[in-house]
């Protein structure tokens, strides 16, 4: 096999396995911040599919934050990368060209800012995970005082994706080139609504002038509608990579693997012209939240206990872990006991089918999706992910207890240096330093359970001074701590029914 994947090699992969749409003729139409392998797999697929339905100039500047990696991948293949979605039982194998332009932001800032401010432009898309707003996960309000923050507010050269997003509309206020939309794709209550709120928080932080001026503008030129997206899309491995070439007939470092089910559900409130997305299967809305609160509270909660649950126990994937009848069966009574009786069924959706249907997909063993990628970054996730499903339970007089196991079994992820096996764990996450400081010389789970709670960045006040919740926690983290991750959640998954207090 020779050569590797671009506009000058596509014409040798086979007709079947190439683009629906032409990469030669299609303009830019949008800018996606977090070019990372979720935003190829799911919104660029999308975007693909809704131009070679219906057409329209909406090619993809994928922009990256963190490094140049997705750049030194993707440029020399032309923005061209392999889609490999596998069913466990099937795969199927198609290069995208939704991509038209790869930009590493730590380097390309004036040409960010410059693709933004383009009138072609009409879109700016955002998949930079929670960590990557800036906010408090359990207020959403912005940490106007993170260094990062004061230091974009104060120079035009951003580095975050809220810097480079506030100070792209402003390039694009001041070349009067038309209105944006701006759409979050990330795991946030209310995710459009909250980066409405985090955008005008950080444009208060800019001298007054220039703020009032960029205020007006955004309330009546730009939008941001809320939307729920929905895909697996663990880290690509060099296997996925040869299986793609032996496919393809060339190389393929750009690579993304996921599964064939795919959910995007979008309020239907843009600015300008959008991709036809309809087309392509997406469902546009007046309001996503109904959809919204079943896929964090469910799907992103589920996923998290079972990460947590299985790094613990030393599993190494998702789908390793929900093969465990223990941690399985805790986490379906945790969904039909305890998330379920919380929410709204939005219409034409069947909660506990929904509910059976992520244990399916999670099951895949062609995903591979790792417990650890999961368990990363908890402190941001557990608020919308878990603490709502418990607050919504105490509010309706439920006592929580396998909803408490889960984010016990992520305080026992805190706690500990080890896993139940004895190897060591890294605790990857943004308030880490606050964590770990929480936990020092922690002898007993109620003292763990306690300085844990106190951080409000997570908990919020209220938990603590709930007359349940502390004790659930403290008796599951006890199991977890004398029993472990197995045995413990084989013990609550068997227990009577969620009660009442």
């Amino acid at each position: 096999m020779t050569g590797r994947l671009s506009l000058r090699t596509l014409d040798t992969v086979p007709r079947a396995l190439r683009p629906p749409v032409d990469p030669r003729a299609l303009g830019i139409g949008a800018v996606h911040l977090g070019i990372g392998a979720f935003h190829r797999a799911h919104q660029a697929a999308y975007t693909e599919d809704a131009i070679a339905a219906a057409g329209g100039q909406w090619g993809i500047c994928g922009v990256t934050m963190r490094s140049s990696a997705v750049v030194d991948r993707l440029a020399p293949q032309d923005g061209l990368y392999t889609v490999l979605a596998d069913s466990g039982a099937a795969a199927s194998v198609r290069v995208s060209a939704a991509v038209r332009e790869v930009l590493f932001a730590g380097d390309r800032t004036a040409d960010v800012l410059a693709r933004i401010a383009d009138p072609d432009v009409h879109l700016t898309t955002l998949t930079v995970t929670e960590k990557g707003y800036c906010h408090d996960p359990a207020s959403g309000r912005l940490l106007r005082d993170d260094p990062r923050v004061r230091a974009d507010a104060a120079q035009p050269r951003p580095g975050t994706a809220l810097g480079l997003l506030v100070r792209g509309l402003q390039a694009r206020m001041r070349a009067d080139a038309g209105p944006m939309t701006v759409l979050s794709c990330d795991n946030l209550p209310r995710n459009g609504a909250t980066l409405r709120g985090l955008v005008g928080e950080f444009v208060d932080l800019l001298p007054a002038a220039e703020a009032a001026a960029l205020h007006a503008w955004i309330g009546d030129r730009v939008r941001f509608p809320g939307c729920v997206v929905d895909r697996i899309v663990p880290a690509t491995t060099r296997a996925d990579r040869e299986r793609a070439a032996a496919a393809l007939g060339v190389l393929d470092e750009g690579v993304v693997v996921t599964e064939p089910f795919r959910q995007w559900v979008i309020e239907d409130d843009f600015a300008g012209p959008r991709p036809a997305w309809e087309r392509a299967g997406a469902l546009l809305t007046p309001d996503a939240h109904p959809y919204e609160q079943v896929k964090l509270r469910m799907l992103n909660g589920a996923h998290s206990a079972l990460a947590y649950l299985g790094a613990l126990a030393g599993d190494t994937s998702i789908a390793a872990a929900v093969a465990d009848d223990g941690f399985a069966g805790l986490v379906g009574r945790m969904l039909a006991e305890e998330v379920i009786p919380t929410l709204d069924a939005p219409d034409g959706v069947d909660l506990p089918d929904y509910a059976d249907a992520l244990l399916r997909r999670f099951a895949n063993p062609a995903l591979r999706h790792t417990t650890v990628q999961v368990a990363m970054d908890g402190s941001q996730k557990l608020p919308q992910r878990l603490l709502a499903t418990v607050r919504a339970c105490r509010a309706a007089g439920v006592e929580p207890r396998r909803t408490a196991f889960a984010v016990a079994a992520w305080m026992r992820w805190v706690w500990t240096d080890r896993t139940d096996d004895g190897a060591p764990r890294e605790l990857d996450d943004p308030l880490a330093p606050v964590l770990r400081e929480a936990v020092r010389g922690c002898t007993t789970p109620g003292q763990a359970v306690g300085r844990l709670l106190a951080v409000t960045e997570v908990f919020g006040a209220d938990l603590a001074a709930d007359p349940v919740v502390p004790a659930l926690l403290t008796d599951a983290l006890g199991r977890l701590t004398a029993d472990g991750a197995r045995a413990a959640a084989r013990s609550v998954g068997a227990e009577g029914a969620t009660a009442r207090s």
